[in-house]
């Protein structure tokens, strides 16, 4: 009865079957994966943002310091003088509404001589060309403590090929904030990451808009979409199974009509 599971059609049919349910397995478990890479992100970042703020330069404390994910997003703080001289900013950055413009970047000299680093300021809308330098609030003079985030450097390789770091750009314009490519601009030492502000003191006057806190309630949709992968491998067998049963009575039905046929015929 089911000698037609030999044929060729079939043979394929049941090797497809047989891939696709491993296959639809793994993809629902890469999906708990990053659904558990998300949830620990979320509680890191929220780990990082109540702590109680740290210094700077306590954290990454020489230049070319690669920090390390769990350091991303601490609290932290640094006290110094803005180097206004060396300011830049990081083009085709988008704010809360997801307005492109530009993020503002000025490095602060530390009080305790120990290095500088880079503060990310905040954002400004872009100018009326690409080419010209954005309106942006000065930078408060003096001495002054801010509070921010702790980042690592922009790369191309971590930005996952978005980002291309191009060359040619207008004076004092770059796509990624990244401290061993400014000291190698300025000749100015940087200590490792840097700073994205969310407070000074004393308050200026006038800033860029601060970047809001990151995102950390959001679980996104992995779950859901592993649970739909798992649901598929179980249907993968039971789709399998009525297409046989449902071949099998054709099949019977096709070799009933001749015989009944031949037992209406007289003699």
């Amino acid at each position: 009865m089911y000698r037609f599971l030999l044929t060729r059609q079939w043979l394929i049919t049941l090797l497809i079957a047989l891939l696709l349910i491993p296959t639809t397995i793994k993809l629902g478990f890469w999906q708990l994966h990053r659904h558990e890479a998300r949830v620990a992100r979320n509680e890191l970042i929220a780990k990082a943002l109540t702590a109680q703020p740290e210094p700077f330069d306590s954290l990454s404390p020489t230049a070319g310091f690669a920090v390390p994910s769990d350091l991303t997003w601490r609290a932290v703080t640094a006290a110094g003088q803005y180097d206004p001289a060396h300011e830049f900013v990081v083009r085709k950055r988008t704010d809360s509404n997801g307005t492109i413009g530009y993020f503002v970047v000025t490095p602060l000299k530390l009080s305790d001589g120990k290095g500088t680093v880079l503060v990310n300021r905040g954002w400004v809308a872009s100018g009326d060309t690409a080419t010209e330098y954005p309106p942006v609030p000065a930078a408060p003079s003096g001495e002054v403590t801010v509070t921010g985030r702790m980042r690592a450097d922009e790369t191309v390789k971590g930005s996952g090929g978005f980002v291309k770091d191009r060359a040619g750009l207008p004076d004092r314009q770059f796509n990624l904030i990244n401290t061993e490519q400014q000291a190698k601009e300025t000749g100015v030492p940087l200590l490792g990451g840097y700073l994205e502000l969310t407070g000074t003191t004393p308050a200026p006057a006038a800033q860029p808009a601060l970047i809001p806190d990151p995102d950390h309630s959001d679980i996104g949709p992995h779950m859901a979409y592993a649970i739909q992968w798992w649901l598929f491998t179980s249907m993968i067998p039971v789709g399998v199974w009525i297409l046989i049963r449902r071949e099998a009575k054709d099949r019977a039905g096709q070799q009933a009509e001749p015989e009944a046929a031949a037992e209406t015929v007289p003699a």
